[in-house]
């Protein structure tokens, strides 16, 4: 059977017409890739449009802890997979960050510290003082620990001490202690630690501990005092690795949430002591995977208030590399 001229003509017109759409959506999907989704951020978070801002050729590089000393000095400890150790960059900007280089370094021969990470760095008087994780394997199983360090220039670290400052010892703690966050409680004379516990890989809830000099700690009675809300798909598996930032009125809680082992997502919570009665913000997640970068999961949230904004700093993962990102809130008051 022959086809008519006619025929071949239409039949010519539909795969024109067909590549043209075929080329146009593709077109459309390359712009709403580049720009960013609206759902992704919730309660005046935005994403900073030149992220990740630490990552690439360096490898995974992760859970970040910041130190603004001034308008033009920021310090950035973050943990730096390949090199198995903590790593410093700096900034003047808040945005803009020098290539790392290493301040703290894994120990082959210690039982408990063969990968540090995890860090969380304060200044207290002329000194900085830093908790880390140290990560090993015993009886064939791996679990984390919490060292704690010292410098006066925060590039030269000194160890305090040959043995953790906190083992996982209690039974919800399971194998692993984690992701330190600590602030310096100047009426109290006291070091407070919320600190993450449970399963190696990601751990399950958020404890609380005090300490007088950093290396001695003394465990809430009650921990732990932060769980994951199973009503709350988005953290139905787990809550970890939280930041706690001390206010006027109360104490603000940034925090993962796991929907599952390898979803994860970031919250808010706030609490008029920092360990009973916790309130989540009522448009939590406030900061989710994206399209690109950070499409896997959101990790490890560190703010830090920037004159009248704040600077979230965050690991995206995509597939197995993870990097540091910024979502930034252009007013003074969060709104919670």
């Amino acid at each position: 059977m022959y086809l008519s001229v006619p025929s071949m003509y239409s039949m010519t017109q539909k795969i024109n017409m067909t590549k043209a759409i075929i080329i146009i959506l593709s077109i459309a999907t390359f712009y709403a890739c580049q720009n960013k989704n609206p759902t992704e951020t919730s309660g005046g978070w935005k994403k900073y449009a030149d992220n990740p801002v630490l990552g690439g050729d360096l490898g995974t590089i992760f859970d970040v802890s910041v130190l603004k000393l001034n308008d033009t000095t920021f310090k950035m400890y973050c943990s730096w997979r390949p090199k198995k150790s903590i790593a410093l960059s700096e900034s003047k900007d808040g945005l803009t960050w020098s290539e790392p280089v290493i301040c703290l370094s894994y120990d082959d021969s210690s039982k408990w510290e063969k990968d540090i990470n995890r860090p969380v760095v304060i200044k207290k008087g002329d000194s900085l003082y830093m908790w880390y994780t140290g990560q090993s394997i015993k009886d064939g199983s791996e679990y984390s620990c919490i060292g704690f360090a010292t410098s006066k220039n925060g590039k030269d670290w000194k160890k305090m001490s040959k043995e953790p400052v906190l083992l996982p010892t209690e039974n919800w703690e399971k194998v692993s202690v984690m992701c330190p966050h600590v602030i310096w409680d100047e009426k109290k004379n006291l070091f407070k630690m919320w600190y993450s516990g449970g399963e190696q890989y990601e751990p399950d809830a958020i404890g609380y501990a005090i300490s007088k000099d950093g290396q001695h700690w003394t465990r809430h009675s009650g921990n732990p005092i932060f769980s994951n809300n199973k009503k709350n798909t988005w953290e139905q598996a787990k809550v970890t690795a939280c930041q706690v930032i001390k206010r006027e009125n109360d104490y603000l809680m940034f925090y993962i949430g796991f929907t599952n082992i390898d979803y994860a997502q970031i919250g808010m919570a706030k609490s008029k002591d920092g360990i009973n009665d916790w309130i989540r913000f009522d448009q939590n997640p406030i900061i989710k995977p994206g399209m690109g970068w950070d499409s896997s999961a959101v990790y490890k949230p560190y703010a830090v208030q920037d004159k009248n904004r704040w600077l979230l700093y965050y690991n995206g993962r995509r597939n197995n590399q993870e990097q540091i990102g910024i979502a930034i809130h252009e007013e003074n008051q969060l709104g919670f």
